[in-house]
């Protein structure tokens, strides 16, 4: 990948990178009955499954492959990538013998990733693109020189479906620091994110979080978040389904 100016703001010239992780093992617990019979990326709101969405996004910013990861009902997951009709090539990585989380689950699948970064996707939150498409906006704004994680946030007070007390600080330069205690910060992770491959090397084939690799990016300097410009949705309970289809009726 091209390395891009010392600076978040975007320009026009920018490299893609040219893989995408669509997060899609969980046990999705909190929107039980529906994923009684079904795992949670499978579920419809407004008439297409939440997996089908991010991979509309993937496919609408130009990526040339995905990966996506399978764990429960893990036969329904492949058989909806395979009737997928698009022109991106998406891999699945089998999780089968065991739940690795986000950080296990990246690493498992490092060797079907291309690039020195990659996207990942968390396949519970929905977008809305604003002016410029979501996805080519984090690289216009992605600098590998300076940066090993680059994560769009949401502001809090307009994180639909979210009920937490927030994720992070951002500065002006974009620099950030994750929220402590029961404090309350101003920004969500969207769960969008480009993210450095190295921050996982070394690591074993083992369950853990995305906060072991942010962690290495946080003690060196280089994670840095964007704000999204557009609407942003957290599906997560049954109840936020039609709270969500809702709110995209009036858009």
């Amino acid at each position: 990948m091209r390395k891009a100016p010392l600076s978040l703001k975007p320009h026009i010239e920018c490299v893609l990178p040219t893989s995408a992780m669509v997060m899609a093992a969980g046990l999705g617990k909190r929107m039980r009955p529906l994923t009684a019979t079904r795992p949670k990326p499978l579920i419809d709101v407004a008439g297409r499954s939440l997996l089908d969405r991010a991979l509309d996004g993937v496919a609408a910013a130009g990526i040339e492959h995905a990966v996506v990861n399978a764990h429960y009902f893990a036969d329904q997951i492949e058989a909806a990538v395979k009737a997928r009709k698009s022109p991106a090539t998406i891999d699945i990585s089998d999780e089968r013998a065991a739940l690795l989380e986000t950080g296990g689950g990246i690493t498992k699948a490092l060797p079907l990733l291309k690039g020195d970064a990659f996207y990942t996707i968390n396949a519970d939150n929905m977008w809305i693109d604003g002016p410029v498409d979501t996805l080519r906006l984090i690289a216009q704004a992605w600098n590998p020189a300076i940066m090993d994680a680059l994560l769009l946030l949401v502001p809090l007070s307009r994180a639909h479906g979210y009920q937490g007390r927030g994720d992070f600080h951002m500065d002006g330069l974009g620099h950030l620091t994750p929220r402590t205690g029961l404090k309350v910060a101003p920004f969500v992770y969207s769960g969008v994110q480009i993210i450095s491959r190295h921050l996982f090397d070394g690591e074993p084939v083992e369950p853990f979080t995305m906060w072991r690799a942010w962690n290495k990016a946080l003690e060196s300097g280089r994670m840095f978040g964007i704000s999204h410009p557009g609407l942003w949705f957290h599906v997560g309970t049954p109840a936020s389904i039609g709270e969500t289809e809702a709110l995209l009726l009036e858009v």
